[in-house]
């Protein structure tokens, strides 16, 4: 993992995280079926632009280590903050990860100078299938009832890095290597059975008022891409763009045009800074 590794005390375990660069903070969240690793080239370029990138593994993921006791999610990243006295930052978060990111920004408004959200998810919102996608959530099924986790890691790929309606083995080399091991560590973890859930955000995300760049890949499943259609509508400060020929992990399959997005955003981000300052 690039940069410098550290960890977060927290009830019952203990946040794998890593940190580079310096600057106004920016902060990773990533998707449920990867862990920190997904952001390597993000927070390479966002440190070499003059940010400080900060990522680390939520419980039940990657190197982070949680007895069954009782958590929030929201509580967790508000240990990572703490831990190096940042008060507010940037979140860029895909799928939970950007579900939790719009969870805190409802929660601590104040605290988020911009969101950007990649095939996000929020709290309560409606999920739609099509026959194609409901056949490959059915083999899903299927896979974990029967307790193969093999298995059920090449479907996820499937439905996660190649796209829910493409051919499955799509996205290969490497980046497939990757998201195997991210998701296979994820499946072997001990499962986590005391979450405090957060309130649902679905008809709350108009309430957020952070500047927010939305993303979303065209090969992604459906619902997802009708949420973001939704929250371009809803949050007031949002600008949405669909990524061609990707799916719903764009930061491995095409870091490159995510980094060139995302760079844009935070200069954008920092102009509001600095003109603020200049009013000051």
């Amino acid at each position: 993992m690039i940069g410098e590794a550290f960890s977060v005390p927290v009830r019952g375990g203990s946040l794998a995280a890593a940190q580079t660069g310096e600057g106004l903070p920016v902060v990773f969240l990533h998707a449920g079926v990867c862990d920190k690793r997904m952001w390597e080239s993000q927070m390479e370029a966002v440190a070499e632009d003059g940010w400080h990138a900060i990522a680390y593994d939520r419980r039940g993921y990657g190197e982070t280590d949680s007895q069954d006791v009782a958590f929030s999610h929201i509580d967790d990243l508000d240990a990572v903050l703490r831990a190096l006295d940042i008060h507010a930052a940037v979140f860029v978060g895909c799928s939970l990860g950007g579900g939790l990111a719009v969870d805190f920004a409802l929660r601590y408004p104040g605290r988020v100078l911009g969101l950007v959200l990649i095939g996000t998810s929020v709290t309560g919102s409606p999920w739609t299938a099509t026959e194609a996608e409901s056949q490959i959530e059915a083999a899903e099924e299927d896979a974990f009832e029967r307790g193969d986790l093999d298995m059920l890691n090449r479907v996820q790929a499937h439905e996660w890095l190649d796209g829910p309606r493409a051919q499955s083995g799509r996205v290969g080399g490497s980046v497939r290597e990757l998201f195997l091991d991210m998701n296979s560590k994820a499946l072997g973890k001990p499962g986590l059975s005391q979450e405090e859930r957060p309130p649902e955000a679905w008809s709350r995300v108009g309430g957020v008022g952070a500047p927010t760049m939305l993303l979303v890949g065209d090969e992604d499943f459906t619902a997802i891409i009708e949420l973001h259609d939704y929250l371009s509508e809803e949050m007031p400060n949002a600008f949405a763009a669909v990524l061609e020929g990707v799916a719903h992990i764009p930061s491995i399959e095409r870091p490159d045009l995510v980094n060139s997005l995302l760079l844009e955003f935070l200069d954008a981000i920092d102009g509001v800074d600095d003109d603020e300052d200049l009013e000051d």
